[in-house]
């Protein structure tokens, strides 16, 4: 699957979850978007919720903004560098965030950031439209 497919697919979950707490305020919503909440209540959102697992070690996870507004993708790859293809970088360039370099491919190493994962952070940039979000961050 693709990271574009990944993404479209994950928007559809997030849309859905959206519909369906359409009476939840702002603050509520994004409340319900804890780990732990979703975990019980959301097990299809995520494949790592079957394992009880995070994907961020982070006490206080927020799967509000799962698929980070900062994450930059492309399939089909942005440049070559040493015969190598970039496919995915940090927007605003994360001192938490690395990358995974093979033997053909570049990609953007998320796991060691939480910035996208704090409340504070999706209240800046929250709207209900998470595509929405995806673009006015960028």
């Amino acid at each position: 699957m693709s990271y574009s497919s990944w993404f479209q697919e994950h928007g559809d979950k997030h849309k859905k979850i959206i519909n369906k707490l359409s009476h939840l305020s702002d603050d509520e919503l994004i409340e319900y978007f804890r780990f732990d909440n979703m975990v019980k209540n959301e097990p299809d959102f995520c494949p790592l919720y079957a394992k009880n697992k995070m994907c961020h070690d982070k006490k206080e996870l927020n799967c509000y903004f799962c698929a980070c507004p900062n994450f930059r993708f492309n399939d089909d790859g942005f440049k070559q560098i040493e015969n190598r293809t970039l496919f995915s970088t940090c927007g605003i360039n994360s001192k938490d965030g690395s990358q995974y370099i093979s033997d053909s491919a570049i990609h953007q190493n998320c796991a060691g950031c939480f910035v996208p994962h704090s409340e504070k952070y999706i209240k800046k940039h929250f709207t209900r439209d998470w595509f929405k979000a995806m673009e006015e961050v960028k």
